[in-house]
Formats: C-alpha cells, structure tokens, sequence
C-alpha cells in the first residue's frame, strides 16, 4: 500500500525522476546534474568536471589560458575548441559526455 501511495504522489507532482524507490522501502534523491564530462588537454592533461560548469573555470583546472578581452562573448578572442566545436570560454559551459564510447575513453579535447 505504501509502494501505490508513493508513486502516486509522484504522478500528481508531474516529476517521476524525482525520488527513485528500491527494495526496503526506502526513498533516493536522484540527480540529472551529478554527469561529469571527461577534458583533455592538448599535454594530456585530464579532468572530470561537472557538465554546465563554466568553461572558464574548465580551461583554468586543465592550464589552458585562452586570451579574455571583452568578458562577455561579443569579440571572440576567448574562443577554443572543445571535441571540435567552438565555444566562447568567457561565457560558455562545458558541454554534457559525448555518447560514443571511444570519446568518453578518451575525452574531448581542449584547444
């Protein structure tokens, strides 16, 4: 009776990935945001960080140091490649873990 009294208070609340419900009984918070993206550097540096985290605070951890003029993203001189697309350090996040396995060995690459 718990188990149907549960679930359905999640269907009335709209949000099914909220608490996941296991064997004992017991409720798990879930979290989407816990995904972490694998960088590489160009000297081989690696990291985990969190997806969505501001590349700037990406490109420092990894030691790279992109050129920062305007702050905003409206020149692009903080431009860098990141697993071959473009995006503006300044104000870009890093991107969520590529799907193909032989880039999450490997890692997107920092340049």
């Amino acid at each position: 009776m718990m188990k149907i009294s549960l679930v359905a208070a999640l269907l009335c609340l709209g949000s099914t990935h909220a608490f996941v419900s296991s064997n004992n009984g017991s409720s798990m918070r879930t979290s989407s945001s816990l995904h972490m993206t694998v960088l590489t550097a160009a000297n081989g540096k690696k990291i985990d960080i969190k997806e969505g985290t501001p590349m700037k605070a990406a490109c420092a951890k990894l030691g790279v140091k992109p050129k920062y003029s305007c702050k905003r993203g409206d020149c692009g001189s903080c431009t860098i490649s990141v697993g071959g697309s473009r995006i503006k350090a300044c104000v870009g996040k890093v991107p969520p873990m590529p799907r193909l396995k032989s880039l999450q060995e490997k890692g997107l690459l920092v340049k």
